[in-house]
């Protein structure tokens, strides 16, 4: 059984299709990365196999189960794409973190050892614990980024999904993703990201899929980028042009 599995989705916004007729499958215990330009239609894919989009045709299952009838939502660990982790919200660290805990343990229920268990091994994991009591308001860009991955971590999911997570962030906070991901897959969990370039993720990723226009144009082993992308001065943090998908990823 997949843990998530996309048959033949289509999803479009008004008359415009944005994803055209996807087959992915995502089986336990793998690192799936979802690769190409902006606008390729990698976030719609995932947040089409969240319900967070709808599809038009097409079906989703997640652990074997069609979509609009899956509950079970604790099992999976979501992190949008550069989504502020204060929020406005004069919450501490180990706050926003600890807020991951919820759809286990329930709103009305106080924290037990195994809450605090996890909130603490999720901020080892991303390398914040010494952080914690501070507010999440006065931490770098990469530093919320790592928050908000704690808070996945801390729930203890067995699929987690990434949008972009590494986007913008500076490299220490990528290597410590890498190494929390990597603990995350040694334990047993399934992760589907999107990313522009892997980075320190790279050894970790078991297969990637390019997406083009709409269409998954590539699923096998991590392509080597092409042109100037391979030059190892770039650096990738600028939008690319759809008509680059092909020259970046030879897809």
């Amino acid at each position: 059984m997949s843990v998530l599995a996309v048959r033949a989705g289509v999803v479009g916004y008004g008359d415009r299709a944005v994803l055209h007729g996807a087959h992915l499958s995502v089986e336990a215990g793998e690192v799936v990365a979802l690769l190409g330009a902006n606008g390729s239609g990698k976030s719609t894919l995932i947040r089409a196999c969240l319900g967070l989009v709808p599809l038009a045709s097409g079906e989703i299952r997640l652990f074997g189960t069609p979509l609009r009838r899956f509950r079970q939502w604790r099992r999976i660990g979501y992190v949008p794409q550069r989504l502020g982790a204060g929020g406005g919200v004069p919450a501490t660290v180990a706050e926003v973190v600890a807020s991951g805990r919820l759809a286990r343990r329930g709103l009305l229920r106080p924290p037990r050892g195994a809450d605090r268990a996890a909130v603490g091994a999720a901020l080892a994991a991303v390398g914040l614990a010494d952080r914690s009591g501070e507010p999440v308001s006065t931490l770098s860009g990469g530093q919320q980024q790592r928050t908000l991955i704690a808070r996945a971590l801390a729930a203890e999911p067995e699929l987690l999904i990434l949008d972009e997570p590494t986007a913008g962030v500076d490299a220490g906070s990528q290597a410590a993703f890498a190494g929390a991901l990597g603990e995350f897959v040694a334990g047993g969990g399934t992760v589907l990201l999107v990313a522009h370039e892997l980075g320190p993720l790279k050894p970790l990723i078991t297969r990637a899929v390019v997406v083009h226009e709409g269409r998954l144009v590539h699923c096998a082993e991590v392509p080597d980028p092409a042109g100037h992308h391979a030059d190892p001065a770039h650096e990738h943090v600028h939008p690319h042009a759809p008509a680059e998908a092909s020259g970046m990823w030879g897809a």
